[in-house]
């Protein structure tokens, strides 16, 4: 008998939160642990010039917002920022440092500015109306976009519209992901009928490519931990009784769940929560349910929540079809946080 199945612990299937378009917009702001991030406190790889030159050109793209100076000694600097296009695009593998740099440059910005994923601000269009939506981004002097993917024509257009009308408004965007600009929606819908919007979302971006290894896993081993039934029991139950909120699901639970939530309600089902536990991992088939589960992790990524399961590693769950898909690199992405969320240290056995 397990901690989830005599409901010992609280379950994370048992929460079924709601969002206001109103909360949605007050949580547009960096995740906590890049509360305080600068492009002097991300640390380039010098074995890679790409991460260095990123910033240099991040350092030059904020000077937008700097009052302007009479011609002379500096107008040459003038004259590169007023050339670059309204938007940056940070491209580049996992874990290179690209949401860092997207919060070290929304710290530069001056308000009103908003920082969410991609998924944030559709969760907001729903939540309010897409004119609504509209009209309180409006005005911002940044707007940033973290893992910028785009998932269904529907989302393609919505978005490259509204983003079109608040370049138009003087508003400038920044944006991260694993696909370049003009690839976006490559393998996953018919991208040939939607290139239109695709190339004129992306003529509003420059590119700046960052190569570099993922540093969640330079302490890593490579692979998800995991534990037997009972010592996940063990150590769920030291957690607790040390006073940390502990939560205990099946797999197949959450994955249910997760279904019946919008989400962008997934980081309120995580108020509170200092560690998952996850019991019976298994691979997944189900694209759908997958896909969910990244967005979910995404969101436990950002709150800094551990987790420690049993069954098969949380990085084998993906099947051989999904990681050949168009989804590949977003499940690869997902990967390597599952590695990092699981590789903390657990409670000694005299505890």
């Amino acid at each position: 008998m397990t901690l989830e199945t005599t409901g010992a612990l609280p379950r994370l299937a048992d929460r079924s939160p709601q969002i206001t378009g109103a909360e949605i917009a007050a949580s547009l702001v960096p995740p906590s642990q890049f509360e305080h991030a600068t492009f002097d406190s991300y640390r380039p790889d010098h074995d890679y010039p790409s991460q260095s030159e990123a910033v240099a050109m991040l350092k030059l793209f904020a000077k937008s917002w700097e009052p302007q100076r009479p011609a002379g000694l500096f107008s040459r600097s003038r004259k590169k920022v007023e050339a670059m296009k309204p938007g940056v695009y940070l491209d580049g593998g996992f874990g290179v440092g690209k949401t860092h740099l997207l919060a070290a440059l929304w710290h530069e910005a001056p308000g009103p500015k908003y920082f969410g994923t991609f998924i944030e601000y559709t969760a907001l269009v729903g939540a309010l109306g897409y004119a609504a939506a509209v009209q309180l981004l409006r005005g911002s002097t940044l707007i940033c976009i973290d893992e910028f993917e785009l998932d269904d024509p529907g989302d393609t257009m919505m978005m490259t519209r509204m983003l079109g009308e608040l370049v138009a408004s003087g508003t400038r965007i920044a944006a991260t992901s694993n696909t370049p600009p003009n690839a976006l929606g490559e393998g996953r819908f018919a991208a040939r009928d939607f290139l239109r919007e695709i190339q004129s979302l992306s003529a509003n971006f420059q590119t700046l490519r960052i190569d570099g290894l993922d540093y969640r896993r330079r302490d890593t081993s490579g692979s998800a931990v995991t534990v037997d039934a009972a010592e996940y029991e063990r150590v769920l139950t030291a957690l607790a009784d040390r006073g940390e909120t502990a939560t205990s699901d099946t797999f197949d639970a959450l994955i249910a769940h997760l279904a019946t939530v919008h989400p962008s309600r997934y980081i309120k089902m995580l108020d509170g929560v200092d560690v998952i536990g996850l019991a019976d991992v298994h691979v997944l088939h189900d694209q759908m349910a997958a896909l969910r589960l990244v967005a979910f992790i995404d969101r436990v990524y950002d709150a800094e929540i551990p987790i420690v399961q049993t069954g098969t590693p949380l990085d084998a769950i993906f099947d051989d079809e999904m990681l050949a898909g168009g989804y590949r690199k977003k499940y690869l992405r997902s990967v390597s946080r599952m590695i990092a969320l699981t590789a903390g240290e657990l409670p000694p056995h005299d505890e």
